[in-house]
């Protein structure tokens, strides 16, 4: 079996062939660092772990690049707000978005650069460009020539008269009149020396956005990378962009595949969540209502290139799966107790190959998470049926490790270790089951009432009495 996957670039699936047999370089737009990320934007790092953790299960080793875009206007604004300096925001917000999502259980990546540290670098493809005539200086500021590049356009699939029909409607006159033409782009934008600034040929001034993901990107991993990823929103002009410049400055292929995550809506009206709208939930403050595992799941349960409805009902669904796994995982370590000591049975071997055989043909189908949960659940649902019967401690063991191979997949970890019961509580379970012993059903469902008011939801089953919190 072959991984297929969605090629924003020709617009369809196509069978993933790395540069080299047994390595994916792969480069991710990481956040612009001014404020604590949303869920719009962990929506993306979720999305792009999980694929990660993909392409590692099916043995490929990942050189994982995710970038910090540290200079920008905004962080500017922020810091100047604030009275302090741009990179003592940048610093905060990197420490605070590396906190928010390794509660999410997100691989750090093989690399973080930084814009502020690759400055030379940028500054050379700049001068390469110019050297090869697709960038010019006008007024401290330099552009790349749009026109110059004869595929400009082709990952978004627009005309060039289309977009410069656009690009005429967005640049002010100002700017009109230091480009030789409307669809030419910033690499360097020159400043005065009282503002944030780095030395350059052309005086001082901040690099552009879209030649930071380039420049780093060529410096870390090579000319052509095998997977270039980010939300739909940088489809066009970031990626683009990027596209436009790197094979200009190269001559070669700068990604192989570009895939794009959706977006995260908010509100009946299926708006798309941002920062710019005012419409956001902050991630750090969904955390402190929030199990981890409930976000992630909600998080990356729908296919990467699908819109994700964030909602009370989304929200609500993602928690009652948490309880579903958990509850299984509770069962599977209680019945241990009285597990036989015999090895698992033929049936349950060629179970386990079909469910690991099916998930893979699942994730392969461009990282399908909704049918690879299908196969989760399936796993849950016999497992569960499994649990009512006489049970091998082996098989039960295969179960919970095939669990956890799925679900890591999704950086999903279960924790069954609940707070310790107060000692009136557990007194309470007991004399219930004194009470249940003697017949007496009247104090057995008092018993029952208490607990729940406690938070605590009793099972009786035919192994004994088992409980699970539920708030």
């Amino acid at each position: 079996m072959s991984i297929k996957l969605y090629n924003t670039l020709t617009r369809k699936k196509e069978t993933f062939q790395p540069i080299r047999s047994e390595e994916v370089t792969f480069y991710v737009c990481g956040p612009t660092v001014y404020n604590y990320i949303h869920i719009g934007n962990a929506r993306s790092t979720v999305a792009f772990d999980t694929i990660r953790r993909y392409l590692e299960y099916r043995g490929y080793n990942v050189n994982y690049v995710s970038n910090f875009t540290d200079v920008d206007d905004k962080i500017i604004a922020v810091a100047k707000e604030e009275g302090v300096e741009p990179t003592d925001i940048a610093n905060k917000y990197i420490k605070a978005f590396h906190e928010d999502v390794q509660a999410l259980n997100v691989k750090p990546a093989t690399t973080h650069p930084r814009v502020t540290t690759h400055i030379s670098s940028i500054v050379k493809f700049i001068q390469q460009l110019m050297e090869q005539g697709f960038a010019y200086e006008s007024q401290g500021d330099v552009y790349f020539r749009t026109r110059q590049f004869d595929d400009y356009g082709k990952l978004s699939h627009q005309s060039l008269d289309k977009l410069q029909t656009g690009a005429s409607q967005r640049v002010s006159e100002e700017e009109k009149a230091r480009k030789e033409d409307p669809l030419d782009f910033v690499l360097w934008r020159g400043t005065s020396t009282q503002e944030w600034h780095w030395e350059s040929p052309w005086g001082p001034g901040r690099p552009g956005w879209h030649i930071e993901c380039s420049a780093m990107s060529i410096k870390l991993l090579g000319n052509t990378i095998d997977i270039h990823g980010g939300g739909q929103d940088l489809e066009f002009p970031h990626h683009e962009n990027e596209i436009a410049q790197s094979e200009s400055c190269t001559g070669e292929v700068f990604s192989n595949y570009w895939l794009h995550n959706g977006f995260v809506t908010f509100g009946e009206d299926d708006e798309k969540m941002s920062k710019s709208l005012g419409n956001f939930v902050l991630l750090r403050d969904l955390l402190k209502e929030e199990d981890p595992m409930v976000v992630r799941y909600l998080l990356g349960s729908v296919h990467y290139r699908r819109p994700l409805v964030y909602d009370v009902n989304t929200l609500e669904e993602a928690r009652n799966t948490l309880r579903r796994f958990k509850d299984m995982y509770r069962r599977l370590d209680y019945r241990q107790k009285d597990a036989l000591d015999q090895p698992i049975c033929k049936k349950w071997e060629d179970q386990i190959k079909t469910y690991r055989e099916d998930f893979i043909a699942s994730m392969d189908d461009d990282f399908n998470a909704a049918n690879a949960f299908a196969v989760i659940f399936d796993l849950l649902r016999h497992t569960n049926q499994y649990l009512e019967e006489k049970v091998s401690r082996e098989t039960l063991q295969q179960l919970k490790k095939l669990m956890d191979e799925f679900l890591d997949v999704f950086g999903i970890v279960i924790s069954v270790q609940e707070e310790l019961l107060e000692e009136d509580i557990q007194q309470l379970i007991e004399e219930r089951e004194v009470a249940r012993a003697e017949g007496n059903y009247e104090r057995s469902d008092d018993i029952r009432d208490q607990l729940h008011a406690q938070g605590i939801e009793l099972n009786d089953t035919p192994q004994g009495t088992q409980w699970r919190r539920f708030k």
